[in-house]
Formats: C-alpha cells, structure tokens, sequence
C-alpha cells in the first residue's frame, strides 16, 4: 500500500474540510479503497498508485472550485467528484462571463451598471485605464475586483494599491500609531474591497508575502512594476509630478486603474490636479482608455445619488 502526502497550501483547511470534516467523509464515501487522514493542512492518503492518481486529480478539482467560489457544499462536492472534468462543471455551471469574481462566502461580484460594464470591457482592451466619476460610483470598487480576478486567473503576479495620502487637509504627522497605523485609514475602502473577495487569512498571507501590496503613492517612486495590477485612488489629489511620476512605473505586462472624483479636490488651492492634467494629456493615446462614471452607476444607499444631483445643481450656478 502506496503512501502519498498531499499539502493544502493558501486555503483554509478548516473551510476547506467543512464542519465535521464533511469534506473528508464524501472523499471517503467516493474512494472506499484508499484511507484518508487530514492533519492540519496536510492530507495522508493510502491505497494503490492508481486509485491514488484519481484521488489527487479529483482533490486538485475540489481546490480549484474551493478557490474561485470560497465555498464548498455537499453539492459541489458530490459534482466535482461525479463530474467528467472541466467541460462538464462548465455545462453545469452555464455561462457567467459578466461575473468578475466569487467573494467570501461565494458572494457574485460583478459589475452593477451600464458604465461598470464599459469599465470591465474598456480593462480587456486596454493597459491603461482612467475611471473618474463621483463618490458611490463603484469605480474603486470595480477596480479592485478586476484585480483579484486578474491575480486569480494568473494574468499578474501580484496587486498593488496605493493612494495619495492627502485627505480633507489632514496632516500624516498629527496621526497617532507608526507609519503603518497612520496610512490605514487612507487605505481603508481599499482594504474594503479586499475584504469581500478573498477570505481573511489568505488575504492575510498575500499582504505577508508581498502578493498584495498596500502603500501610499510616495513610495511607489524609483520602482518599476511589472507582472502587477495597479490601482491608484482617489487620483485627483495628486500634483503634477506624482502622476507622472506614477505613470511612468508601469512595467512589463502590467496593467493600471486610475481612479478619481474631481469634485473632491483636497490639494491646495492653487495646485493643479495631476488627474485633470493626465486626463486631457493621454486622451489619444493608444491603449490609454478612459471611463466617465456619474450619478446613474451610484450603487450606495439611494439618497447619495439625490445628495450628489443636489451639490451638481449649486456648484454649476
């Protein structure tokens, strides 16, 4: 009798194995001839060399569905293990192009309206993307799940998020905590985002090992970024020379999201935006798209699209 010891890495076994190791009794009821015990994140299985080669075939199915939809029921489990492969979970599951990605607990994200939709299309067609538009649009929201979806299907290597850190006229220095503690909050609808995508403790790992990275736009200067996918936000609030100092980073087969509100300007009064100077500079360029979001994609609490119509009417007089 053969032994194999089969690692579960970037998953969560208890997730992974279910309450009550539900997971490990199916692979049992379905492999009757090979025993199976779970320790930890590892697996050992015991059993002849054959049945031990379907086994992992059919283990490596049940991780990728794990992967992408963050859940595993009895369901899945007994079609995965049923299943002929890849295209028949594909005819089961139909087709489902307009999701981005399955979030926590298999939450669908996908675009929410028309101009989102041109956002995801505009990402497929180009490297470089500006998405402007009001607060509650989804643009940032959007972006990151371009991102992870991305990362997940291997396109990039890694993602990399980052923000001016100017806000309302708040200064860094007068922030309590280190470096760290200070710039989290910046980060915070970033973090947002994240947190609805992928589960905590490989979000966690990610961020540790630099799969993930979070930082304030300053520190991007002097690197190149390649294998990534680039988010920069809230982009009105950077000067001239950040955004071209930002803009000149991207590296090999990487992809970057700008995204901004130029009705929410905190620079100093006579300081040009870098987003408004980047917007009229690169609009003819090829593989440069650009997206203008407006109170229609508002997907907030209904009353922030009155509250967003109401400041347009005051602002234009």
């Amino acid at each position: 009798m053969n032994e194999r010891v089969i690692e579960l890495t970037e998953i969560n076994p208890k997730e992974f194995f279910g309450a009550q190791n539900s997971t490990i009794s199916l692979l049992k009821n379905y492999f009757p001839k090979i025993k199976i015990v779970a320790r930890g994140n590892k697996l050992k299985v015991y059993g002849d060399p054959e049945i031990l080669d379907e086994f992992e075939i059919r283990l490596e199915r049940l991780i990728k569905y794990f992967n992408k939809y963050n859940k595993l029921d009895e369901n899945s489990i007994e079609r995965i293990l049923t299943s002929n492969g890849k295209e028949e979970e594909e005819r089961k599951f139909g087709d489902k192009s307009d999701i981005l990605v399955h979030g926590v607990s298999g939450k669908i994200i996908k675009p929410q309206t028309e101009n989102q939709r041109k956002m995801v299309q505009l990402m497929k067609e180009n490297d470089l993307l500006f998405a402007v538009g009001p607060a509650g649009t989804g643009k940032t929201y959007t972006a990151v799940a371009l991102a992870v979806k991305a990362l997940k299907e291997k396109d990039v290597r890694r993602i990399i998020l980052t923000r001016p850190a100017v806000e309302s006229g708040e200064n860094l220095g007068f922030l309590p905590g280190d470096l760290k503690e200070k710039l989290d909050p910046y980060m915070q609808p970033l973090y947002d985002g994240l947190r609805d995508m992928i589960p905590s403790e490989k979000l966690q790992a990610y961020i540790e090992n630099g799969t993930i990275q979070i930082a304030p736009l300053a520190f991007m200067r002097g690197r190149t970024l390649d294998n990534a996918f680039v988010i920069l936000d809230e982009a009105q609030n950077t000067t001239h020379a950040q955004m071209k100092m930002f803009l000149t980073r991207m590296g090999k087969n990487a992809k970057f999201v700008i995204t901004g509100d130029p009705g929410q300007i905190d620079l100093p009064r006579k300081q040009v935006s870098g987003l408004k100077e980047a917007l009229l500079a690169l609009k003819s360029i090829e593989g440069v798209g650009q997206i203008f979001l407006d109170d229609k994609d508002v997907v907030r609490h209904r009353l922030v699209k009155k509250i967003i119509k109401a400041y347009k009417s005051i602002e234009t007089e």
